[in-house]
C-alpha cells in the first residue's frame, strides 16, 4: 500500500509545543497541543513519538517547518526545511482559513501579538513580550487565585450582571485591584468579567494604539478558547471576532503550509531526518565567548554527545566550526 505524502509543522513556545500534520491539500490530519513545561526538547521528542506511533507506517513526510521561540532548536532536532518567525506562520495559517483576513489577534501564554494584512501581505505588526497583563499567564494566575478552572473562567464572565472595572495596565496592579474588589463584596462573575476586560484594554492599548482594526478579524492562540475574552473584544471593538477551528495550533499549521509550498514549488527533497532521529539523546548547553567585547552567549545542541548545531555568535566563529565537529 502506498504511503500518503504529508507535511509537518512544529511550533515550540514557552508555554506550549504544537505539532500539526497536513496532507497535500493543506488539510489538517492530526494536531498535538502539548505543555512545554520548561522542557522543550523532551516535549518535542514526545510529540514526534506520538506522531510516529500513529502514522509512520502510513505516511511519507515530504517537508517540515518550524516556528515559535524554539524554532531553531526544533529545526535542528527534526531537520526542518523552513524556519520561520511567528508573524509569518500565523499570517499564512489565517489566510488559509479566511483568505481576505485583515487583522489577526494572537494571545498566547507568555506573549501576545497583533498582525495587520493588506492584499494578503503583512503591512504592520506589534508584539508584547514584556508585560504579563496582556497574556494568558495573567488569566491562569487569577483563575488559580480564585480557585476556578481556567476552562470555566470565560463562562463566569458571561454571567456578569454588574461588571466592575479592574486596573489592567500592569499585572501586579490588576491583581491588587482584583483582591480589593473581592474585599468590597463584588460578585465573582463580575470580577472575572472585569479581569477579561482589563486584559483586552491592556492588549489594545499596548499593541493597537493608533491603528485601525479592520474586519475580518481572526483571534488565534490558546486564549481564543476563553469566551469571556472573545466577548470583551467584541464589545470593545464593536466588531465580529472569528475563531478558527484550529485556533490553538495556528502557528504550527502555518509552518506546515509554508514547508508544503516550498517543497512543492521547488520539487526539492526534504531535510527531515526521519522518525528514527527521535531515538537520539539530545541536550543543550551554553558557552560564553570572551574573544571580544560582545561576550556572546553561544547555544550548543548535542545529539548523542556530538555537537550538531551552534548559534548566538555574531561573528560566526563558533557556528562555522560545526562542519569540523
Amino acid at each position: 500500500m502506498s504511503k500518503s505524502e504529508c507535511f509537518l509543522g512544529i511550533d515550540v513556545g514557552s508555554v506550549s509545543t504544537n505539532i500539526v500534520l497536513i496532507d497535500e491539500s493543506g488539510t489538517i490530519i492530526e494536531k498535538l497541543y502539548l505543555r512545554t513545561s520548561g522542557k522543550p526538547i523532551n516535549v518535542l521528542i514526545s510529540g514526534m513519538q506520538k506522531i510516529s506511533n500513529k502514522y509512520s507506517s502510513s505516511i511519507n513526510v515530504k517537508g517540515v517547518g518550524t516556528t515559535g521561540s524554539g524554532r531553531q532548536l526544533a529545526g535542528v532536532i527534526v531537520g526542518a526545511d523552513i524556519i520561520k518567525n511567528e508573524i509569518t506562520a500565523h499570517s499564512v495559517a489565517a489566510q488559509k482559513y479566511v483568505p481576505d483576513v485583515r487583522t489577526i489577534l494572537e494571545i498566547g501564554g507568555q506573549d501576545s501579538k497583533i498582525i495587520f494584512l493588506h492584499n494578503g501581505v503583512v503591512s504592520d505588526f506589534a508584539m508584547n513580550t514584556v508585560c504579563a497583563a496582556g497574556t494568558g499567564s495573567f488569566l491562569d494566575r487569577q483563575a488559580a487565585r480564585l480557585e476556578i478552572p481556567i476552562e470555566e473562567f470565560g463562562a463566569y464572565a458571561l454571567k456578569a450582571a454588574s461588571p466592575v472595572r479592574i486596573a489592567g495596565r500592569c499585572a501586579v496592579f490588576a491583581e491588587s485591584d482584583m483582591i480589593h474588589k473581592q474585599q468590597t463584596g463584588h460578585k465573582l462573575e463580575d470580577i472575572i468579567n472585569g479581569l477579561c476586560e482589563a486584559l483586552v484594554r491592556n492588549y489594545l492599548n499596548n499593541l493597537a494604539k493608533g491603528k485601525e482594526i479592520m474586519e475580518p478579524i481572526l483571534f488565534q492562540g490558546g486564549v481564543a478558547a476563553n469566551v469571556g475574552i472573545v466577548a470583551a473584544f467584541e464589545r470593545e471593538l464593536n466588531k465580529k471576532i472569528i475563531i478558527p477551528e484550529y485556533y490553538d495550533v495556528m502557528g504550527a499549521y502555518g509552518a506546515a503550509l509554508i514547508a508544503k509550498e516550498k517543497i512543492q514549488s521547488s520539487n526539492a527533497q526534504t531535510k527531515f531526518y526521519g522518525f528514527n532521529s527521535i531515538n537520539n539523546s539530545y541536550s543543550a548547553k551554553s558557552i560564553e565567548c570572551n574573544s571580544c567585547s560582545n561576550q556572546c552567549e553561544i547555544i550548543e545542541i548535542l545529539a548523542n554527545n556530538k555537537c550538531i548545531a551552534r548559534w548566538g555568535d555574531r561573528c560566526g566563529k563558533w557556528s562555522q566550526l560545526i562542519q569540523a565537529v
